[in-house]
């Protein structure tokens, strides 16, 4: 389980093709600390570390890609040099300071434009058909493993959603907000208790 409070903006450092996909990740997280099998969300997804270490180039982790996440996921979009949004794993006794986030990713949405509002930028996103009611104002949601919580929702006659989020300068400059650009996929997992709610009220 994680939070969708980002530690550390990672960077890819290879991508190995193989009967899976293998990602190096470089990262400043001490690999000492990181035990091989632990799991790390990386831009939203929960994935197992497979091999870990430091070099020259400094401290780095592997994970393993099935191509069903690569389906399911930007993480097909992945190249060398792609920065992506970091989280270790909650443990027992941490801060909650986002929301509960599994790692799952439920769709991936888009951003459709970007804007300043005050000191901070709105995002506006569009989810994928069938999200949409999930989400709801002053509702959490992760974009891209950051934990968000939204303004306003618009349900789209096309059978989509969009929906707002303000990012502030903090979160722009400790996360990979603020490199994104209009137009750029993102991985969305809708809030846990609201897949629940939905659920309890489709069996009533």
């Amino acid at each position: 389980m994680f939070t969708g409070i980002i530690t550390d903006i990672g960077r890819v450092r290879s991508v190995e093709k193989r009967g899976d996909t293998r990602f190096i990740i470089a990262t400043a997280y001490d690999p000492d600390g990181i035990d091989i099998g632990a799991s790390i969300a990386c831009a939203g997804c929960c994935l197992t570390v497979v091999e870990k270490g430091r070099d020259g180039e400094g401290n780095w982790f592997a994970v393993d890609v099935s191509q069903e996440s690569l389906d399911c996921t930007t993480l097909g979009n992945w190249r060398e040099g792609a920065r992506i949004n970091l989280e270790r794993a909650l443990k027992a006794g941490d801060e909650l300071g986002g929301h509960v986030v599994s790692g799952h990713v439920d769709g991936v949405g888009r951003i459709v434009d970007i804007r300043p509002e005050g000191d901070s930028l709105r995002f506006t996103f569009e989810a994928p058909e069938g999200l949409g009611r999930f989400i709801a104002p002053k509702g959490s949601v992760t974009l891209d493993g950051t934990s968000l919580t939204v303004n306003e929702v618009e349900d789209l006659k096309s059978g989509g959603t969009r929906f707002g989020v303000n990012i502030i300068p903090h979160t722009q400059a400790v996360t990979t907000w603020g490199m994104a650009k209009t137009g750029d996929p993102v991985n969305l997992e809708i809030d846990m208790l609201a897949r629940y709610v939905a659920r309890l009220v489709q069996k009533d």
